[in-house]
């Protein structure tokens, strides 16, 4: 299966409403930045254990570990959750950033150093979160992990 065929399973498996809010994000994210690299980790580790909820990437940055190696890693990602759905902005060094650019702008959303989490689209400022998305894209700060 390819990348695009596990995004769109993996879209078209959540609830109706949470589909929706998926697909537009999907969109959202193509049109920002229409050349992006695509990812889709499944969220299980290599011994086939679920370790975190499947999460779609967008673009790619290299990122420095622990120990000095480096990994390549999506800059933009998107998951559902039990409660709504996660959008992560990967590589941004200060980590107060996306709270203090953004945070009371969004609306019904918790945003922590790389992650703005909300309920449902309409619960925020879809321009906002566009605005964060086009930032993510843009910074070339990487933080180490």
């Amino acid at each position: 299966m390819t990348v695009e065929e596990q995004i769109h399973a993996y879209i078209a498996a959540q609830p109706e409403r949470k589909r929706e809010d998926m697909n537009a994000l999907h969109r959202l994210v193509l049109q920002v930045s229409p050349d992006s690299e695509l990812w889709f980790l499944d969220g299980k580790n290599e011994e086939g254990r679920t370790v975190s909820n499947p999460n779609i990437g967008y673009g790619r940055q290299a990122m420095s570990q622990a120990g000095g190696k480096a990994r390549d890693f999506y800059r933009i990602g998107l998951s559902a959750n039990t409660t709504g759905i996660s959008v992560y902005i990967i590589g941004i060094e200060d980590k107060n950033h996306l709270a203090r650019a953004y945070g009371k702008r969004l609306g019904k959303a918790t945003v922590t150093g790389y992650c703005i989490r909300f309920r449902s689209l309409t619960d925020i400022d879809v321009a906002v979160l566009e605005e964060a998305i086009r930032f993510g894209f843009e910074v070339r700060d990487v933080a180490s992990a």
